[in-house]
């Protein structure tokens, strides 16, 4: 492995680049994040320059919730939370805690690095959350494994996700086409909160045998997830797969195992001028957004109980 810092005020801290004959990582000392992932010398994620924030949360960690929480406000097993509005115009909490802590390296090799953090129990979270990630490159592909561990004397709540954008290419989104097989759409208000769903099949948001992006606008959530097209595409232990095609024909697929029962598709169009259209978040989550006031798919972590997950990036013959 290759530690890089350039320059050594970057707002992401230190740059942990990873990599095989094929593939080429650059994982992130600020919230573990993944900056950079290129294979076979071409960008397959949208990356972000090394002296800038992440903005639109490319490549970040949400944990210990992701998406939104409405007013930051939840409550569980009789604990009541209020967490800070860092998306104050629709007010609420949005994408967890860990996003720009600062992480420890665990473990180091030339394909391979480990981060870890303790989220230490505050008025938005109140218990103690260990949180860790490995991100590997295996033939020519990256694989991310993260875990929890509750340290904290009580029961909490726990949900995650992941917000990677897969680049577009030179097309923009407009020329692309993503698959993505789901059986229903979260039905979204004006605040991005969940007020039921609905069947995919047969509709506009049906991606399941590839449909095209020029003009579309997303920022929706699927579930029912499953295997498009069962076969050597999928990693072993994948559970769904998205697929993005650019214009120029490459296929760059996320696919993520039973862990991740949500994903959000989101198209950009809200990003700053100059950002919009430029890469597809493909966003795994364990819960669907505003979970922690819902209680929709939360995880249950036991004093001392742990939660593992995996999902991975590569290209598609």
């Amino acid at each position: 492995m290759q530690e890089v810092q350039e320059p050594p005020s970057a707002p992401s801290g230190r740059q942990f680049v990873i990599g095989d004959e094929r593939a080429t990582a650059t994982v992130t000392e600020v919230g573990a994040g993944l900056r950079v992932l290129e294979i076979d010398g071409e960008a397959v994620l949208w990356p972000y320059p090394v002296g800038e924030l992440a903005s639109g949360g490319r490549g970040q960690v949400l944990a210990p919730w992701p998406n939104r929480i409405e007013d930051g406000a939840y409550s569980f097993g009789g604990v009541q939370a209020q967490a800070a509005l860092d998306e104050p115009d629709r007010r609420n909490a949005i994408h967890g805690l860990v996003r720009w802590l600062n992480f420890d390296v665990d473990e180091q090799a030339r394909s391979s690095v480990v981060l870890s953090c303790v989220l230490a129990a505050q008025p938005a979270f109140p218990w103690r959350l260990r949180l860790r990630m490995r991100y590997e490159v295996v033939d020519g592909a990256l694989v991310v494994t993260a875990s929890a561990t509750n340290e904290s004397a009580t029961a909490a709540p726990f949900g995650m996700g992941a917000h990677p954008y897969l680049h577009a290419g030179a097309g923009g989104v407009d020329g692309c086409t993503l698959t993505l097989a789901a059986d229903r759409r979260l039905v979204l208000d004006g605040r991005g909160i969940p007020t039921g769903s609905t069947e995919v099949v047969g509709t506009a948001c049906d991606f399941s045998t590839g449909g095209t992006l020029a003009g579309v606008r997303l920022d929706d959530c699927f579930t029912g997830l499953r295997a498009a097209a069962p076969g050597p595409s999928m990693r072993d232990g994948a559970a769904w797969e998205a697929v993005l095609t650019t214009a120029a024909g490459r296929r760059s697929a996320l696919w993520a195992d039973h862990a991740w029962p949500y994903v959000m598709c989101y198209t950009g169009d809200t990003l700053a001028a100059g950002e919009q259209r430029l890469g597809v978040a493909i966003e795994p989550m364990t819960c669907p957004p505003n979970a922690f006031r819902s209680g929709e798919s939360v995880i249950t972590l036991p004093a001392g109980g742990s939660w593992e997950g995996r999902f991975g990036i590569r290209l598609v013959d």
